[in-house]
């Protein structure tokens, strides 16, 4: 993991040069594109599967399942005996975390909700909420299971009073559904589960299928084809962001230990070979004790080819000047993931400007975010924390406004839009107020 010294060389490394069009795509990718779609190009693939699903609904969403996840469906929809199943095939362990995990989500967003309500009677009487009606829910599955997944996203949807929370989840070899997946989906009160996924999963939420119903929203992360599906998608329904690889940029002083930054690093590390995991510390002791604790926590992972290969790739250990210094470059990477690992920690959090969420002391890790802490971990990832916010229960939420005017009003405000829209060249808008005004 190289070490950067300094703030000017650091900050030219961490600036984002990377635009939402660029794609790491793998020789062996490449050559599956190729062979399946007839192009190297992954979002021309995604273009394909999209107008396929469109045009043939459930069949293509088969057709794909096989082609791609090698997985002969004979229902796309899991059904309730499904669900029950799966129960009896979670660990007893499991089903009290999940419980737990859920429990601390619901907890956070009625807050939330609590807050957010409190606000919006301040406002003006003109503004009308309404809950969106339909929303999907994506959760990577396949070769993995992510039940925390299905908690975070479907939770804050049902607490902001979302009618129908759709859940989609790829196959895994046997053609089902994971049991802790569908056991997460019952505590979280989804209320229909499709045993499909990648971008035909995306399309057939977006536009709609013999089975699975049109959404108003998709959420939750995927690979490359789900985040292009979702950015095509994009219009037709809204989507909560086009989430990319987990990153974290810890800030650490002399106080901070070797071993918590190590392990903190390395949780985001073992992710994915394209995951970022950053230290960014005032103290030069620390940045060598951190990197030969690297070394040796990395010797006893499962997944020590894929961490290995992300601390090598887009790991980094920055030493600077002072806090000060640290902060500038955190909000300028505006990362997932940051953790304040310094004495007075409290006092710097006004000063972050930029992250989707902050750790704040040496006792918080990013794992207890990921999953039990309460707030969703459906964060802005690439940069995007500089205008984006975390999903929470405002994602499921639109606004109407509603004008009402008396006779009153009419003659002090119609002169003034008379008198505008003829300076922009639309008679007829004119006119439509002077025939009240009569």
């Amino acid at each position: 993991m190289r070490i950067v010294k300094g703030f000017k060389q650091a900050e030219s490394r961490l600036k984002r040069q990377a635009s939402s069009g660029d794609y790491s795509v793998s020789p062996v990718l490449k050559r599956r594109l190729k062979e399946m779609f007839g192009t190297e190009d992954p979002e021309q693939a995604v273009k394909q599967i999209i107008a396929e699903v469109r045009n043939r609904g459930d069949a293509a969403l088969i057709d794909y399942s096989l082609k791609i996840d090698r997985v002969k469906l004979g229902s796309l929809e899991v059904g309730k005996d499904e669900v029950s199943k799966a129960y009896r095939q979670v660990e007893p362990e499991l089903l009290t975390a999940l419980k737990l995990a859920a429990g601390r989500i619901l907890s956070f967003q009625v807050a939330q909700k609590d807050a957010f309500l409190s606000g919006v009677a301040k406002m003006a009487p003109g503004t009308l909420i309404r809950t969106l009606e339909c929303v999907g829910v994506y959760a990577p599955g396949g070769t993995a299971c992510y039940p925390s997944t299905v908690l975070m996203t479907a939770i804050p949807a049902k607490v902001a009073g979302v009618n129908q929370v759709i859940l989609v989840t790829p196959p895994a070899a046997n053609g089902a559904v994971p049991a802790a997946t569908l056991v997460a989906a019952d505590i979280a009160k989804v209320d229909r589960i499709f045993c499909i996924g990648g971008a035909q999963a995306v399309a057939a939420l977006a536009y709609g299928t013999q089975s699975i119903p049109r959404v108003d929203k998709i959420c939750g992360p995927g690979n490359i084809f789900v985040m292009l599906a979702k950015k095509l998608v994009y219009g037709v329904v809204d989507i909560d962001g086009l989430q990319g690889p987990s990153e974290v940029v810890i800030i650490a002083d002399e106080t901070a230990s070797p071993q918590y930054c190590a392990a903190d690093l390395l949780a985001q590390a073992e992710h994915d070979p394209l995951a970022s995991a950053i230290l960014i510390t005032t103290s030069q002791q620390l940045a060598d004790q951190v990197s030969r604790e690297l070394e040796r926590q990395l010797d006893t992972l499962e997944r020590k080819a894929i961490a290995t290969e992300s601390l090598a790739n887009r790991g980094m250990i920055v030493v600077v000047a002072g806090t000060g210094e640290a902060i500038r470059l955190a909000n300028l990477y505006a990362p997932e993931h940051l953790c304040l690992m310094v004495k007075e920690a409290d006092s710097y959090i006004s000063q972050i400007t930029n992250a989707g969420c902050i750790f704040v002391g040496q006792k918080p890790t990013v794992v207890l975010g990921d999953y039990v802490a309460g707030p969703s971990h459906a964060l802005s990832t690439g940069g995007t924390a500089r205008f984006s916010s975390l999903l929470n229960i405002t994602d499921f939420i639109k606004y109407m406004n509603v004008v009402t005017v008396d006779d009153a009003s009419l003659r002090e405000l119609g002169p003034a839009a008379i008198t505008i829209a003829r300076a922009e060249g639309f008679e007829a808008h004119a006119r439509a107020v002077e025939k009240r005004l009569r």
